[in-house]
Parts: C-alpha cells; sequence; structure tokens
C-alpha cells in the first residue's frame, strides 16, 4: 500500500509514489525529444508512430507529451536553439573571442546542416524560407551580438562589421547539401568568412 502525506496549501494527499513516477514520466519525455532529434533530422515527414516505438512508449504516453506534430517540432527545435545559443558564454570564457567565435561557427554548421531535416519541418510549422527558423532566431541574433561585440572589444574582427553583415556573410550555410560531405565544405567556407571578418582587425598588428 502507498503511503501519503498532505500537500501544502493543497488540502489534499500526494502519493510517495508520485516522486518516481514523476522521474519516469521526465526520462520517457527525454527519450521521445532524443529519437525525435534523430527522426526529424534525417526526415520532416517521419511518422510520429516510428518515434514512439523507438522511444519505447506507447501511444497514449507520446500523446500526453506532445498532442500533435507541431509541439513535438517547436520543443525539439527549441532545445537545439538553447543548446546552441547557451554555448556562447562557455566559449567567451574558455577561448579567445575570435577563437570562441569560430568555435561556434562550427556548432552553428552543425544546427544548420546536420539538422537539415528538422530545420525543414520547423520552416513548415512558421512559413519561413531561408536563415534559421522565426521562434528561435532571436536568441541566435543575441548569440551573434555577444559574440560580435566580444571581438569588437578585443580587436580581433574589422570595425566596421556589424551584426547584419554577419548574417548575410554566413547566410551561405543554409545552402550547403547535407548529403555530401558538408563538414568539409563548411570548414571551408567558415575559414573564409573568418579570414574576411578578421581582415583589418585592429588588434592583428
Amino acid at each position: 500500500m502507498s503511503a501519503t502525506r498532505n500537500v501544502p496549501g493543497g488540502g489534499g494527499v500526494e502519493s510517495s509514489n508520485s516522486g518516481p513516477q514523476r522521474s519516469d514520466a521526465q526520462r520517457n519525455r527525454e527519450r521521445i525529444l532524443e529519437v525525435a532529434l534523430a527522426e526529424l533530422s534525417r526526415a520532416v515527414d517521419v511518422p510520429l508512430s516510428l518515434i514512439a516505438k523507438k522511444a519505447g512508449v506507447g501511444q497514449g504516453t507520446f500523446y500526453r507529451n506532445f498532442p500533435n506534430r507541431e509541439a513535438l517540432v517547436l520543443e525539439v527545435y527549441g532545445h537545439e536553439v538553447r543548446l546552441l545559443t547557451d554555448a556562447v558564454t562557455d566559449l567567451l570564457k574558455t577561448r579567445t573571442p575570435d577563437q570562441a567565435l569560430r568555435a561556434w561557427l562550427d556548432q552553428l554548421a552543425r544546427f544548420a546542416v546536420a539538422k537539415a531535416g528538422l530545420s525543414d519541418a520547423m520552416r513548415q510549422i512558421v512559413g519561413t524560407t531561408d536563415g534559421p527558423a522565426q521562434p528561435g532566431y532571436a536568441p541566435v541574433i543575441a548569440a551573434i551580438e555577444a559574440l560580435v561585440a566580444a571581438n569588437h572589444e578585443a580587436g580581433t574582427i574589422r570595425p566596421e562589421l556589424t551584426v547584419d553583415d554577419f548574417v548575410l556573410a554566413i547566410a551561405g550555410i543554409w545552402q550547403i547539401d547535407a548529403r555530401g560531405d558538408w563538414q568539409a565544405q563548411s570548414a571551408r567556407l567558415l575559414d573564409l568568412v573568418m579570414d574576411g571578418l578578421r581582415a583589418g582587425a585592429p588588434g592583428r598588428g
């Protein structure tokens, strides 16, 4: 028999099993998101039933967490955007500003190219066609602003460069074909971008 305890301010009781139950529910949700990221990155139209099956959860559990495809895609995309933008702080703490910028661009390329299916799914929801999908656009721009500002302060990029210039300069990332050797191609492209950003930087002398 399960023990119970009073819920403060709730006027009721809570089962002692609620902790483990919540943990199980959280694990189920995390498994769904992990599988969804992998599957949506490969194919935008992957059946939700396949995601549930690979995550090892029943249909009821799946739809309690994500009632429709839009809810699932929004959650997966939002999580990936947070990982991408949260990385800026750590990079700026552990590397010089220009090295942090170059490392972050590699992460952006993985997001834009390796997860092309996820980006396509997101664009279908929000109706955008190019660049980052709208719900994740503002935090990505904020991350870019922080990186550009740090590099301007250090004198490691050309002084007249604006955030808008930077966004236009890296737009080619979204044109890389994920079916080819995208890692090598993106590395070449981003090295060229960084060479251009550094040209004329006051701190280079």
